[in-house]
């Protein structure tokens, strides 16, 4: 059941991922994702109190880990070093990990204070 329910979630958060590449397909967007991701994860982790196993690796392996985008983010940084883009390329590997660190750590905190 839980397998059924990660692949599940993984539809839709795969989903959701190619949508929002359709409306904008640029490496910024591909940042927001992995952004909203890590501070979705943080949330859900943070907030862990009583749910279900199955539900909580659905939503966090299945549906944030669809929706997220590493090889993207890889691929993306990738192409900007080889357009000659470097600095663009170092700005956003960058700015991705931090404010992917930070989103998930603010997620996990607030996530923990609201439910203690």
């Amino acid at each position: 059941m839980t397998l059924a329910l990660v692949a599940l979630a993984g539809a839709v958060g795969v989903s959701a991922r190619y949508g929002l590449g359709l409306l904008s397909a640029s490496l910024w967007t591909t940042l927001a994702i992995n952004v909203a991701g890590s501070l979705a994860l943080g949330v859900l982790l943070g907030a862990d109190r009583g749910l279900a196993p199955a539900v909580r690796e659905a939503v966090g392996i299945g549906l944030l880990g669809g929706f997220t985008t590493f090889s993207t983010f890889s691929l993306q940084a990738v192409t900007e070093v080889e357009a000659g883009r470097v600095a663009t390329a170092m700005l956003y590997v960058a700015s991705s990990v931090l404010l992917g660190l930070a989103a998930a750590a603010a997620g996990y905190a607030a996530a923990r204070a609201i439910t203690r």
